[in-house]
């Protein structure tokens, strides 16, 4: 068994980590069953987008919490890319049309479209040293990791990101969720601070309506579990290192306290913040326009054997290959009635810069010239 790390997810309060594997499950009913039946004290690990699919969750041999200490940039080496391509913006303002299109038609309101940005590395990284970089350069977002073994084809293979997003955190009976969706860059090509662009999220009726679905999908998932539920009529702003978000703090008294964090999890993901709504509908079209999804969009956390657990939405990551010298990354937005293509190229290139900055590849320019 390995002593090394399995499992990390960090925020400003807590850093929780798993090391070594004592056992693991490919399905979320499977780590459950372990939780409940005192086989496992404690499981970390990934959901995929699809939740009744495959996963890759890990009851370690050791569980450390600790406070967070933060890592310079300057004390972690980025790795240095060879070869960086990304989906074309013809080709992501094509996908973006298309998922307009299955709009204007009535198929869904709502629907989350990605493109993808692939890097080969000179010299391989170990998941930790990513995690580093991830930790060193992406801000107050939640820092994660997590071993993909588990899941069938996933030998070897890791999840590692800083999620700006809480899918829930559990707390004996009381649940808390922050759902993101709304989005703006704050910077332009050249890096300059965008001016007004904070105001003009908050008074867009398109991302205010986009934001009202997320909304009111977790309410009405939560509402059947619980017995009180708070949120506030209107989002906040909240501002990543690259990105603006409208936000909105959710809180909720379970009325059977015995539920778990991951049970939760697998309810709740993905939410319409990365799929759409209609859920099934909307799953159906970016299986058209943009391919299988993995774990990209999914979530990932730790549960451990009260129920008690945290876990965030699988984005603003990459995929770290078992070799260590090859990584996946991906960027994606909201797309309703009235969206506009340029516009949603433009959020991707955005988001992709939590990666980028990781990589120590932090320019737009970086992928404006290594398009394949």
């Amino acid at each position: 068994m390995s002593a090394g790390l399995s499992f990390q997810l960090s925020n400003t309060e807590l850093n929780a980590r798993g090391f070594g594997v004592r056992a693991a499950y490919s399905t979320a009913a499977e780590a459950v069953d372990a939780l409940r039946s005192g086989a496992a004290s404690f499981v970390g690990g990934a959901l995929g987008f699809d939740t009744a699919g495959p996963a890759s969750l890990i009851a370690p041999d050791r569980v450390d919490f600790s406070p967070v200490v933060s890592t310079p940039s300057s004390a972690v080496a980025a790795p240095a890319v060879s070869r960086l391509s990304v989906t074309p913006d013809d080709v992501h303002r094509d996908r973006v049309i298309r998922a307009v299109d299955a709009i204007d038609a009535g198929r869904v309101d709502k629907v989350v479209v990605a493109r993808s940005l692939e890097a080969d590395l000179t010299e391989p990284i170990g998941p930790g040293e990513m995690v580093d970089r991830f930790a060193a350069t992406a801000g107050d977002s939640t820092i994660f990791a997590a071993d993909l073994s588990a899941a069938p084809g996933h030998a070897g293979r890791w999840l590692i990101g800083a999620s700006p997003e809480l899918l829930l955190r559990k707390r004996g009976g009381i649940v808390e969720c922050v759902p993101y969706a709304g989005s703006a860059p704050r910077f332009d090509d050249d890096g300059r601070e965008i001016v007004g662009a904070a105001t003009a999220l908050e008074r867009s009726e398109k991302d205010l309506r986009e934001h009202r679905y997320v909304v009111d999908y977790l309410l009405d998932a939560l509402r059947p579990l619980c017995s009180t539920i708070t949120a506030p009529d209107v989002p906040q702003l909240i501002a990543t290192r690259h990105v603006w978000h409208l936000a909105t703090p959710l809180s909720a008294k379970l009325t059977d306290p015995s539920i778990t964090s991951l049970e939760l999890a697998a309810l709740l993901s993905p939410t319409p913040a990365v799929c759409g709504t209609p859920s099934r509908a909307a799953a159906q079209v970016i299986g058209e326009v943009e391919g299988h999804r993995d774990f990209y969009a999914g979530a990932v956390g730790w549960c451990d054997a009260s129920g008690d657990g945290e876990w965030v939405v699988a984005i603003r990551c990459l995929e770290l290959d078992a070799s260590g010298s090859r990584i996946q990354a991906w960027a994606g937005g909201g797309i309703v009635a009235g969206s506009d293509p340029d516009a949603e190229v433009a959020e991707t290139t955005a988001k992709f810069q939590t990666v980028l900055s990781a990589l120590g590849a932090s320019s737009r320019s970086r992928i404006a010239g290594s398009v394949e």
